[in-house]
């Protein structure tokens, strides 16, 4: 069942996963025990913001500051969070 992504939540990367700039990839990747994932650019814009204290909300605020030209950014940012939850790539923080 998919993760219904709310403005509210609050994610990191998932224990026994890493995020990281690959030189030889030229790209960001999540590594975990079974191996690696090449990340687009967008997908690496959003996960490096992702350190357990920014909320959703957070995140598509910066990145529509960022890239103010990207149409439906919110859209596209929402769905590679999806993505990244369902994979297991990324945990929930609980915020009390």
């Amino acid at each position: 069942m998919s993760k219904q992504i709310q403005g509210s939540d609050v994610y990191t990367i998932a224990l026994h996963h890493r995020f990281q700039w690959e030189e030889a990839q030229q790209c960001h990747v999540v590594l975990f025990p079974e191996g690696m994932v090449k990340l687009n650019g967008g997908a690496g814009e959003i996960l490096k913001r992702l350190d357990g204290k920014a909320t959703v909300a957070d995140v598509v605020a910066d990145l529509k500051a960022t890239f103010p030209e990207a149409e439906n950014i919110e859209k596209d940012i929402i769905s590679m969070l999806e993505l990244a939850v369902n994979k297991g790539w990324l945990r929930q923080i609980n915020v009390a």
